[in-house]
Parts: C-alpha cells; sequence; structure tokens
C-alpha cells in the first residue's frame, strides 16, 4: 500500500462568509496541490471539504498520515459512534452541524488506513500553513474580476 501523507486547511473570511479549503497529497517527493472556494459558508465546513476532497483524490487506497485540527480528529474518530447511537444528534439534542459532509468523509475514509495527526497550532506546521494559503487563495478567486 502506498503511504502518503495529507495536510489540509480551511480559511474563512467571516464565519459564516467567503471560504476557501486547501489539501496538499505528499507522496515521497511527488505533491499534489488541491484547492477550491464557497462564497457563503463556514470554516468548518471548508476544513471538512479539504479531508473529502483530498482522500477522494487518492484513486486506490493507501495508508495515510493526515494531519488536521483538533475538529477533525475528533469529528473522524471519537465523536461519530455517539452520533450515529444517537441518530446523528448531540448530547444537547441539537442535529449535529455539516452531517452531510461529516457522512461524506466517514465514507471517504472506509477505503485507507489513516492516522490522525492533530495540529496543535502551537508550532505553526508549515504544511498546514501551506494548505491555508491555498484555501486563502482559492478565496481570492471568488472575487476576480478574471474569468479563468
Amino acid at each position: 500500500m502506498k503511504q502518503v501523507e495529507l495536510f489540509i486547511g480551511g480559511a474563512c473570511n467571516g464565519n459564516p462568509g467567503a471560504g476557501g479549503w486547501g489539501a496538499i497529497l505528499r507522496l515521497g517527493p511527488h505533491e499534489k496541490l488541491l484547492s477550491g472556494a464557497a462564497p457563503d459558508t463556514t470554516a468548518n465546513r471548508m476544513e471538512l471539504t479539504a479531508a473529502i476532497r483530498g482522500l477522494r483524490a487518492l484513486i486506490e487506497p493507501c495508508e495515510i498520515r493526515l494531519i488536521c485540527s483538533r475538529f477533525l480528529v475528533d469529528g473522524a474518530t471519537t465523536l461519530p459512534q455517539g452520533w450515529m447511537r444517537n441518530g446523528w444528534v448531540s448530547a444537547s439534542l441539537r442535529p449535529i452541524r455539516n452531517a452531510e459532509l461529516w457522512h461524506e468523509l466517514l465514507a471517504a475514509t472506509h477505503r485507507h488506513e489513516i492516522r490522525w495527526e492533530m495540529d496543535t497550532g502551537e508550532a505553526g506546521h508549515a504544511e498546514i500553513e501551506r494548505a491555508k494559503t491555498l484555501a486563502q487563495a482559492a478565496i481570492s478567486t471568488l472575487f476576480s474580476d478574471d474569468p479563468e
């Protein structure tokens, strides 16, 4: 199985507001940069989207070291069991926010072996910062007058 690193970042100008996502896939010396934007979204939605798009970009099952925020690590590893058991409502009996994206993320993880690693944000992880830069650049395309 190929060993891949996936670094993700999301950004939002206002929350909600214009948002972007960025993902960096690394296989040995090779990298693939992915990004996109949405005009009215949240930072959490963009981070979820980055993870989903990064995982879907892989054409075969891989061993993945996925570096992301605590929000995603917890949401992908420990929280879903309770959400599923409780019918996708929180302990406060509110529907889980972004449930459709959590479903997509969980579905995208099934074919891979993933080691989730938390970016604590304290050290300013270089690849996470690059992914966030991709996300910010994607946001700027929403405001570009250039038709490309």
